[in-house]
């Protein structure tokens, strides 16, 4: 994929142009001669910021400066949409401790941004006790709600291999 270089001074090809500047604000729309010279004046480049609208947006700005703060704006964005799926693992016969364990490992995903999924695999006889099963979710994700704020992305549900449920922080 080929990146697209933004237009900046003789380079823009529309007759008129709405001028915005990072000090004075809005200039309205004027001529490209007008918006060139206005840019020329102070020593900065005239950079086109949209081109999907007519007449198309232009800002009197240093072009360095516009592409570190694109190149800035999109790593943010790559970054948030990042999101991981984590997996927390629960026994049918696991200790208060050993939940407390898990749900402050747990919490420090969620704190990343990161979504949990929380499994409790049912075998043999625990099939038959699944109710017992989604106590052990629902304590399990009490203690979690004491230390961050819990939104279910998907409710407790049965699976073959047992129980899951899913949660993001609000």
């Amino acid at each position: 994929m080929k990146k697209k270089r933004t237009p900046l001074n003789e380079q823009i090809r529309a007759k008129e142009v709405r001028l915005v500047s990072d000090d004075e604000g809005h200039f309205g729309v004027v001529p490209v001669s007008e918006a060139l010279e206005k840019a020329k004046e102070k020593g900065l480049d005239l950079v086109q910021i949209t081109d999907n609208v007519v007449p198309p947006v232009c800002k009197i700005t240093d072009y360095g400066k516009h592409v570190y703060e694109e190149n800035k704006k999109k790593k943010k964005q790559e970054k948030a949409s990042k999101v991981q799926l984590k997996s927390i693992r629960l026994g049918f016969s696991i200790s208060e401790h050993d939940m407390e364990t898990r749900a402050k490992s747990a919490v420090k995903f969620l704190e990343e941004g990161d979504s949990v999924r929380i499994v409790l695999p049912l075998k043999g006889r625990q099939k038959a006790l699944q109710e017992v099963g989604k106590e052990k979710i629902e304590r399990f994700l009490e203690m979690l709600s004491e230390k961050v704020e819990l939104k279910i992305e998907k409710e407790v549900s049965r699976e073959p291999r047992g129980l899951t449920v899913t949660v993001i922080k609000k």
